[in-house]
Order: structure tokens, then sequence, then C-alpha cells
């Protein structure tokens, strides 16, 4: 829930939680509507993943982005999606949150793209704070290079 009118307050927004885990955690469903919100969740191990939409927002469509979650989690984390694992690899959890979802807008609801954006595969050594920067200094590498053959562009354009 990305909205900040909705929980002005940590206090609100911790008292939103709560209500959430009280009324999805031992439920067999997997999805709940609560204070004018859709929530969709899973559980996995001991871990619980939500999505929160609107009242308005389509299930379905909610739906597809939990799952792009769970299935790009579960191939960082090689199948393994409980705590203590995901705790080892926030920064590849960070990476996937980012390119599914930005601003409470839906970027990709397909796991294998997802998992191509980052760049991740499961026969490499799990992502670590060196790994997350050698992505970044890669993508931003590769932006310098395209913005500097725009420029040669444009100035053999602008020289003829």
């Amino acid at each position: 829930y990305y909205d900040p009118e909705l929980h002005t307050s940590m206090k609100e927004q911790k008292n939103f939680e709560s209500n959430i885990f009280s009324k999805t955690h031992k439920a067999d469903n997997e999805i709940a509507f609560l204070e004018g919100m859709t929530v969709v969740y899973k559980s996995s191990i001991d871990l619980l993943f939500y999505v929160v939409g609107s009242a308005q927002e389509n299930e379905l469509m909610l739906m597809s982005v939990l799952n792009c979650l769970f299935d790009s989690l579960s191939h960082i984390l090689r199948k393994n999606v409980e705590r203590r694992c995901l705790l080892e690899n926030m920064e590849g959890v960070f990476l996937v949150v980012d390119e599914i979802i930005d601003g409470g807008v839906i970027l990709e609801s397909d796991p294998q793209q997802v998992l191509q954006k980052v760049n991740y595969r499961a026969d490499e050594n799990p992502l670590t704070e060196q790994s997350v920067a050698q992505h970044l200094t890669e993508k931003l590498a590769l932006t310098t290079n395209v913005l500097q053959s725009a420029k040669e562009q444009i100035k053999w354009s602008i020289l003829k």
C-alpha cells in the first residue's frame, strides 16, 4: 500500500498490518477484504506474503503479482522460501520487488521476465552487496554507452 494518505502514522500502519495478520494467519483462503482494501496472501513455511490493493482493484491481477513475487523469490532462494534464507538474500528480494511494482504501479507479472531483468540465474551464487553493486555498475555503464552513442549520432546529424 503505497498511498501515503492511507496510513498517515506508523501506529496506523502497524495497526493495519496487525489487523491483516489476525484475519489471515489461520485462514485457508487466498483473499480477504479489510478496511476497504483487497488483500491477497500466500504462506510459505514461516512467512506470509501479502499484496494489498484498493477495493476496486482486480483480485486476479493482485494474485498474479503475488504469484510473480513468490515464484521469483522461490527461484532466487532455490525453492527454500523461509525466513532465514529470505533475510540472507534481502538484496535480491529488493531487486525483485523493484522490478515487479513501483510506487503502487504494477510493472511486471511474469517471473521469468523479472528474473531476466535482475539478471539472476539459479546456478550463480546468492546475491551479495558486491554482486548487486556490480549489477548496478553494469547497468550504469550500458546507459552511459547508449547516451554516448546518441550524442555521437546527434553530432554527426548536425554536422551534415
